[in-house]
Order: C-alpha cells, then sequence, then structure tokens
C-alpha cells in the first residue's frame, strides 16, 4: 500500500474522530467533569489524538523520499497537533459556487477567505476551552465562564487587548501566546487577499497593464516554436507552405 492509498482510505475515519474529539473535550471543558465521565472524556480525546499520530507516522513511513514529503505535507502535522482543524476542510464545498466559473485568482481568494473563516472559528473555539480548562479553579482567574473566555479570545486573536480579561497561569498564557501569533497571521492572509482583489478589479479591462503569467509565456514560446519548425508556418487550401 502507497501513502496515497492510505490517505484516501482513512480520510472518513479521521474526519468521525476529529468530531468525537472536538465533542469530547468541549464536554470535558464546559461540564467541568469530575470522576468517570472526566475519564472518559479524557480517554475518547487521548484516543482520537493517537490515531491522528499515529497516522501521520504511517504515512511519513509510506512516503517515497520523506524528508520532501514532511516538507509538502506541513497541514498533514498541523492536523495531527490540532485534530479539530481537519474539520476545516468540510468547508471545502462552499469554495464553488454552482453556475459560476471564476478566475484562478478568484477562486484561490475564495478558498482562502472560507478556509481562513473556518480556522479562526476553530481556533477561537479551542482557545476558549482551553484557556477556561487552566484558568478556571485558579484563585486570582478572571476567566471562569465559557462566555468569558470566548470573549478574551475574540479579543487576542483580533490584537485588540482590552485588558479586562486576562489568564494569570502559565498554561493560560501560553494559550494567549498562540492566539495572538495566529491573529497575525490570519489578519496578515486577510490584508493580503483584500489586495489582491483590489489589484485585480483596478486592472479590470486594462489587459496591456496585467503582467503576463508564466503560463502564458510558455505558451506563446510554444506558438512560437510550432511557426518555427520546418513545415509549421502558414498553408494554403491544397496543404502546401505558401
Amino acid at each position: 500500500m502507497d501513502e496515497a492509498t492510505w490517505h484516501r482510505r482513512t480520510r472518513v475515519p479521521l474526519t468521525v474522530a476529529s468530531m468525537l474529539y472536538l465533542v469530547a473535550y468541549s464536554w470535558r471543558v464546559i461540564a467541568d467533569l469530575s470522576g468517570p465521565p472526566h475519564a472518559i472524556a479524557t480517554t475518547v480525546i487521548f484516543v482520537t489524538w493517537a490515531m491522528f499520530v499515529a497516522d501521520y507516522l504511517v504515512r511519513l513511513a509510506l512516503a517515497r523520499q520523506r524528508w520532501l514529503w514532511f516538507r509538502t505535507h506541513l497541514s498533514a502535522l498541523a492536523f495531527t497537533l490540532m485534530p479539530v482543524l481537519r474539520l476545516v476542510r468540510l468547508l471545502r464545498a462552499l469554495t464553488h459556487v454552482p453556475g459560476l466559473r471564476p478566475t484562478a485568482g478568484g477562486l484561490l481568494r475564495t478558498q482562502i477567505i472560507v478556509y481562513g473563516v473556518g480556522v479562526a472559528g476553530i481556533l477561537i473555539y479551542i482557545a476558549s476551552l482551553a484557556v477556561l480548562e487552566a484558568e478556571r479553579h485558579s484563585p486570582d482567574a478572571s476567566i471562569t465562564s465559557f462566555g468569558i473566555a470566548v470573549w478574551w479570545a475574540c479579543v487576542t486573536v483580533t490584537t485588540t487587548g482590552f485588558g479586562d480579561y486576562t489568564p494569570v497561569t502559565d498554561a493560560g498564557r501560553w494559550v494567549g501566546v498562540g492566539l495572538m501569533f495566529g491573529g497575525v497571521a490570519l489578519a496578515g492572509i486577510i490584508t493580503a487577499t483584500l489586495a489582491s482583489w483590489v489589484v485585480e478589479r483596478a486592472t479590470k479591462g486594462h489587459d496591456d497593464r496585467q503582467p503576463a503569467t508564466r503560463g502564458e509565456i510558455r505558451e506563446l514560446m510554444a506558438k512560437i516554436d510550432a511557426l518555427s519548425a520546418p513545415g509549421g508556418g502558414a498553408r494554403d487550401d491544397e496543404g502546401r507552405t505558401p
């Protein structure tokens, strides 16, 4: 079995595992479980997480060029570190609008926006759960409910930083650091996407001002080579070269 076959066969089971991971983690934190329910939720979390780790290691072992596979499949590593990110792939259907044929740039921007919103939503939700779990039982904590945790995550990911709620534990602060870096990255992606859209709108109807792509240059060079080749010129009705 090769890596592509393994990935195709495990796609659905891992998506289900990602959903179970999210449900179990949400249940454990929001309900503030203890005793047997806490043990059950924790077991589900670790089992589903272990499935992603095993999948990543198997795919890496089956790859023909492992270092190349590692460098070109960083998304698989992200899914292993945070399994719920795999649910973002379910948004793929929203990137295709029936009846429309967008340009390559338009399709790319649509995908970036849809996936960016999906990643931002998941990042905020998971960070809210993580900071609430870390802060809830601290005597000096100000983040003591899920609603407050969501508010703090939204403020942090947008780099607004009101300061009305702040984590006091080391674990909570590390969650904040990760959320801030994630927010900066998402802001950069959104800014670049909007800039690309503005440039395309500004140059619409002015094709002479748009730079040629490498694909267009290769296509033009192929046509020139075909015309320059022996017998590649124009022919008359009888098939003879004038």
